[in-house]
């Protein structure tokens, strides 16, 4: 397993929202939901699109340009017109500090 990698703080995403980083040339989303923060990446599947762009709605992301949802605890697709997951990456939370694992 790799070492996890800090990428935002606490205090800087309300829950509800999201925010876009970029690590080790790797763009994701560091969502903050009710059950917690959790770390995707910012590529639609379905047509490659930013989900930065879209919304969240309890645990999942809504790309805005064709309606693809996913769940942001697993990367699961929820609905079409995505058929393929997007990678999720665990998270953890030392004090106000976010880090995600990139290497699985």
């Amino acid at each position: 397993m790799g070492a996890y990698v800090t990428v935002a703080k606490t205090s800087d995403i309300a829950v509800g929202s999201f925010k876009a980083v970029e690590v080790n040339g790797k763009r994701l989303l560091i969502c903050h939901t009710e059950e917690g923060f959790f770390a995707v990446d910012d590529t639609c599947t379905h047509d490659d699109g930013p989900l930065a762009d879209g919304w969240l709605e309890g645990v999942a992301i809504e790309c805005p340009r064709h309606g693809a949802r996913f769940d942001v605890r697993t990367g699961k697709v929820l609905c079409l017109p995505a058929a393929v997951d997007i990678h999720s990456y665990p998270t953890q939370v030392e004090g106000d500090t976010i880090k995600v694992q990139l290497t699985r």
